[in-house]
């Protein structure tokens, strides 16, 4: 089975690129982030002409995340009760598979931060917070975590290295909050194949960052361990960060993982 997650940087701006990789990687369930999309317009008969059903807790021009899916599934939380006034960023399903098992899957659009000085730094721990008080909570023992976070967890999993730290995205007060979350028997799928490579989920459109390698590692899979254990391969889709014929990517490439559930 094949599990993916994708921040795709505006729904209907993206729409064709998306159906392309869809129909090439078919991923059997995806967490889509910054859908910008508000509910009573998401295509829906669109996915479902391609085989996938959806939940979605959109948001015009902002923020939004979304599950595709192959499978059946269940809709069980939507939003951070405690954090509605900043977006509509969570959303769980608990998931069948054709064996008859079932798993629950989150995907999150975690707070960028902006700045070190601005309110909203203060207010991504404070959700951080927030998310890891629901982790708590949650009464599934077979559960996939998966998003785009908004913090590179160490030097490697950000072009500047050392360089970074103490700047947004590097601090310690972020990346002790994304620490705290992963505590409560969570593990990072990719990191945990691949322990000492180096590669990145997202690359600013700017300055040529992706051709000169300037990018980050924010996008990840995180799993409790009866999904560990059934993880065969995880994959950043560096070729979906690419430009395909006229069509313009997202500045995140999609990361998957393909498990025997």
């Amino acid at each position: 089975m094949r599990l993916a997650t994708w921040n795709v940087n505006g729904l209907r701006a993206r729409i064709d690129y998306i159906d392309h990789w869809l129909k090439d990687r078919q991923p059997d369930v995806v967490g889509l982030q910054e859908l910008k999309t508000p509910d009573d317009v998401f295509p829906h008969d669109h996915f479902k002409a391609l085989g996938y059903e959806a939940l979605v807790h959109g948001q015009k021009s902002w923020n939004g995340v979304a599950i595709l899916a192959k499978l059946p599934m269940t809709l069980k939380q939507q939003g951070l009760q405690e954090q509605a006034d900043f977006g509509a960023r969570l959303i769980t399903a608990e998931i069948t598979t054709p064996k008859g098992n079932a798993f629950d899957f989150t995907t999150v659009y975690c707070p960028n931060g902006k700045t070190l000085e601005h309110a909203d730094f203060a207010r991504k721990l404070d959700w951080y917070k927030s998310l890891t008080r629901y982790w708590q909570q949650s009464a599934s023992t077979k559960h996939l975590l998966c998003g785009d976070f908004n913090i590179v967890p160490q030097a490697l999993d950000g072009w500047r290295g050392e360089a970074g730290d103490d700047s947004i995205f590097y601090t310690k007060a972020e990346r002790q909050h994304l620490q705290d979350l992963v505590e409560e028997g969570l593990t990072d799928l990719f990191r945990h194949r691949y322990p000492d490579a180096q590669e990145f989920s997202w690359w600013d459109y700017r300055g040529g960052a992706f051709h000169r390698k300037h990018g980050l590692r924010i996008d990840f899979l995180l799993a409790t361990d009866p999904l560990l254990e059934t993880t065969k391969e995880v994959i950043i889709d560096r070729d979906y960060r690419r430009k395909i014929e006229d069509l313009t990517p997202s500045d995140h490439a999609p990361v998957f993982a393909d498990l025997d559930i």
